[in-house]
């Protein structure tokens, strides 16, 4: 039943949104991994990112697509909890501080390890409206330890406005979808995020539009 659930929200519910209620330009498409495992990885303004991220892969696909999401806000209460859980499949990460001799991305390694496909924030939580925060250091690790694994960049133009942090009422709003040429790890974590902000410009410059306007 669960998995007809989710079935129905992302290819039926979400689907209609971002097709006919959002304008949405995508480019490169043929980037996107067509198996598991692999980590699809964006800009985030709106939890509509994840719904249109998630979306833009195939259908048969969606039993492998695992968002990865802060713990103490989707698993606040029991409610949101199941829904996050059963219905998007987000896969929890702690976001305090981990304690001597724990490792806080073991759940994300063994998903990889399973052939999942994860989508991942590297800035970590929601930022305002088209504007660009750092990102954390976090995915060096986690492509460090699964060098093998394939990133795919994404940056996203337009979410924020259609669906901004803090406000729940949905606007129409013209939004692009940039994907870029799937990478792997590279020599060190400063190279790697060196190379993470340079593919995430570049993507953002194909727009021809202010990049936080």
């Amino acid at each position: 039943m669960i998995k007809i659930l989710r079935y129905m929200f992302f290819n039926v519910l979400v689907r209609f949104v971002t097709l006919f209620v959002l304008g949405m330009n995508v480019r490169n498409r043929e980037n996107l991994p067509q198996k598991g495992p692999a980590i699809i990885i964006a800009n985030h303004n709106s939890h509509l990112d994840t719904m249109v991220l998630t979306t833009l892969l195939p259908a048969r696909l969606l039993p492998l697509v695992r968002p990865v999401a802060a713990m103490d806000y989707f698993l606040k209460n029991r409610y949101l909890a199941w829904f996050a859980l059963n219905i998007i499949g987000i896969l929890a990460l702690k976001r305090e501080r981990p304690k001597r001799g724990e490792d806080p991305f073991a759940n994300i390694n063994e998903a990889l390890k399973n052939g999942q496909i994860l989508i991942l924030f590297p800035e970590g939580s929601r930022g305002k409206p088209e504007e660009l925060s750092a990102y954390k250091k976090g995915i060096a690790r986690i492509s460090q330890n699964n060098p093998d694994i394939p990133i795919i960049p994404v940056f996203l133009h337009g979410l924020g406005k259609a669906l901004p942090k803090g406000e729940s009422l949905l606007v129409p709003f013209f939004c692009d979808v940039f994907i870029g040429e799937p990478f792997k790890w590279s020599g060190s974590r400063l190279q790697f995020m060196q190379h993470l902000e340079t593919v995430m410009t570049r993507l953002a410059k194909q727009g021809h539009f202010p990049l936080w306007d």
